[in-house]
């Protein structure tokens, strides 16, 4: 399945500084925004309290989260738990006890629905938070080291160098903007960045071994020509897979609730920030460290001479 007729013959190595130049805005403009504003951390990091009830009926969601904020609970996050009849209120650390919260969260829920049942409540400490947060970093940064180590050994460092280079970009980006937002940086945000790191990777190796194949068929041909030769013939898978991996996450987006907005968006960004990282700054870091087909050939093994004639 394609998506151009002909193969195009863009241009692309031609623009990669001005790409570079792009990338280094938003990479400088994330980076500052998390150090100076930082991230508005979901109850997951913070710790909290969770409230679960149980409704005779259909929960209506949007209903209870305005009955909430106007008891004064405007940062509750409210979701459905196994079912649609269950319903998971999380809160933020308080200075009241649980029973006193309990007690008012169970009188606000009655305004919704008077034969609302409350199951359970749990106070999640600001230390299990913590260590949630720290662990979550922790994957993200050993999932970078073995893609680093995956791509040098399957390739070359140079084109290893590019690829981490383009994985660290797309999360460092989504991140940003959730710091320059202010919106809620819970552990479904931290499951799609950790997510991104993986579809960036598959990309850029998708591309990559397009370049190691036209290398080994084009070994006149000047570098860059084959960086857009490579290029332009993965264009069509990547406009095909990422339109429909779009598609997907759009509509998780849209009408997955506010349970799934924040990995929704952060995939969205993520996908369009990573269609043109995979191009111009795996491919093109990789093409300004020198690569060309003496990497990538392997070397020649000449026979062994043995004692006759």
């Amino acid at each position: 399945m394609e998506f151009f007729h002909k193969v195009p013959k863009i241009p692309f190595m031609a623009q990669r500084r001005i790409w570079y130049t792009v990338s280094a805005v938003m990479i400088l403009s994330s980076l500052g925004a998390i150090a100076f504003k930082g991230l508005n951390y979901g109850i997951d990091f913070t710790g909290g309290i969770v409230v679960e009830a149980g409704f005779p009926g259909i929960a209506n969601l949007q209903k209870t989260r305005d009955a909430l904020a106007a008891a004064g609970y405007a940062a509750a996050q409210v979701q459905n738990f196994g079912t649609s009849r269950d319903v998971l209120v999380r809160l933020p650390p308080s200075e009241r006890s649980a029973m006193e919260i309990t007690e008012r969260i169970t009188t606000v829920l009655r305004t919704v629905d008077a034969a609302v049942q409350i199951r359970r409540t749990e106070v999640v400490g600001a230390q299990v938070g913590k260590e949630l947060f720290v662990k979550g970093m922790t994957a993200m940064g050993i999932t970078l080291l073995l893609i680093l180590v995956y791509i040098a050994l399957r390739f070359r460092w140079k084109f290893g160098v590019g690829a981490i280079l383009a994985t660290m970009h797309d999360p460092i980006v989504a991140i940003g903007f959730f710091a320059a937002t202010g919106l809620t940086f819970d552990l479904s945000v931290l499951a799609a960045v950790l997510a991104l790191i993986g579809y960036s990777i598959n990309d850029t190796v998708v591309v990559f071994d397009r370049v190691r194949e036209r290398f080994l068929s084009m070994r006149k041909a000047a570098p860059a020509q084959v960086f857009d030769s490579a290029i332009n013939e993965t264009l069509s898978r990547t406009i095909i897979t990422h339109g429909a991996t779009m598609i997907v996450v759009v509509c998780l987006y849209l009408l997955g609730g506010a349970a799934l907005a924040g990995f929704g968006l952060a995939l969205i960004i993520g996908i369009i920030v990573g269609t043109y990282s995979s191009i111009y700054v795996a491919s093109g870091v990789a093409l300004d460290l020198g690569v060309s087909h003496r990497d990538l050939l392997a070397s020649e093994r000449r026979a062994p001479v043995d004692d006759l004639p």
